[in-house]
């Protein structure tokens, strides 16, 4: 099922209620790009993703979805999501550290959620790092549960968890609380770009 209609430079406001206070979330737009991939090098300096990924991932609305948070006029983080019913990838998380513990990371995982739904998927994937256990709690608290491990997938070696929550059964996510960064593409579903995921600290 396909997103409902939105010009592709017309921010959408999350509904009343579901980020921090002074925070905004917002679809991205294309003139957030420079600014989110700037944010990119310095949050995953290894396997940042190059400028034309966020420019072809923003390009293909039918299938994607993705936001940024704002707090006093800059961006501090931004989130994305595939959906190709009946499966959604969340292919990235990523806040400033600046803005960490604010529960900025557990809005825009909520708000990933929700178009997974609207876009009627059955099921959402992620990757997290093995040896990241507070973003793979946060991501428990919110029904997701492990189903596979792909050994030595990081750069760096570590192994990448497969996380599912199978939305039929889940409830309601849990408010507040900080997801680390990550970058889940390449999921058992792979998407057109093969990526590595990443993460940082905490969001």
């Amino acid at each position: 099922m396909n997103a409902p209609d939105i010009p592709p430079d017309t921010p959408r406001q999350t509904p009343p209620g579901t980020s921090p206070s002074g925070v905004t979330l917002r679809s991205m737009v294309s003139a957030d790009i420079a600014a989110v991939h700037d944010l990119e090098r310095r949050l995953f300096p290894v396997d940042a993703w190059p400028l034309q990924m966020f420019i072809d991932e923003l390009a293909q609305a039918e299938t994607r979805h993705y936001l940024v948070a704002e707090a006093s006029g800059a961006i501090v983080g931004y989130a994305g999501l595939m959906c190709i019913e009946p499966i959604a990838d969340v292919q990235t998380i990523a806040v400033v550290p600046a803005q960490e513990g604010r529960g900025i990371g557990s809005a825009l995982l909520t708000e990933l959620i929700r178009e997974s739904r609207r876009r009627r998927a059955a099921d959402v994937l992620l990757e997290v790092r093995a040896d990241n256990p507070r973003a793979q709690q946060l991501y428990r608290r919110f029904g997701f549960e492990q189903i596979h491990v792909r050994r030595r997938y990081y750069r760096d070696g570590v192994d990448a968890l497969i996380m599912r929550l199978q939305l039929q059964a889940a409830e309601n996510p849990p408010a507040g609380d900080t997801p680390s960064n990550t970058n889940p593409a390449n999921t058992p579903h792979q998407t057109p770009h093969q990526t590595t995921p990443r993460e940082t600290g905490q969001a």
